[in-house]
């Protein structure tokens, strides 16, 4: 078993794994009204230390976009275990979809804890030999 250790910024429910699914919920640690188009990076409240290694992907919870009117603005937040300092604390980076307000509390992502990538080398061709797939989206719609 992996330990993850949590330091708490602010008086928030405390994190826990839920039986039914892989991931984490992450909750504001603040409350604020952002208007549409405003970004914002709204507080979690929380820094971690990360098993070595491994490093924590955030992404929203499937349902935050309908219920709180926010989307994540780089699609998808990755903190590797370096970041775990006393003060590095975690954000959502918000942009808002239309006026609302999110409430300390608010349960507006998720996350989990991949392995890293292993060292790779990178290797500079003038051709691979695979077949080529004839472009994006080349194995049609249905």
């Amino acid at each position: 078993m992996k330990r993850i250790l949590i330091k708490y910024h602010a008086d928030i429910e405390r994190i826990k794994k839920i039986e039914i699914g892989d991931w984490i919920d992450l909750r504001a640690a603040e409350d604020c009204r952002i208007t549409c188009g405003e970004y914002k990076l709204i507080s979690l409240g929380i820094s971690m230390k990360l098993p070595r290694g491994y490093e924590a992907h955030v992404l929203p919870r499937s349902s935050t976009p309908s219920k709180f009117g926010i989307i994540l603005a780089n699609s998808q937040g990755i903190i590797d275990n370096s970041y775990s300092g006393d003060n590095d604390i975690w954000h959502f980076p918000a942009i808002a979809i239309e006026d609302t307000v999110i409430h300390k509390g608010d349960r507006i992502c998720q996350f989990r804890i991949v392995k890293k990538m292993p060292k790779v080398k990178l290797i500079e061709v003038d051709r691979l030999g695979g077949k080529d797939r004839g472009g994006i989206g080349s194995t049609g719609r249905k």
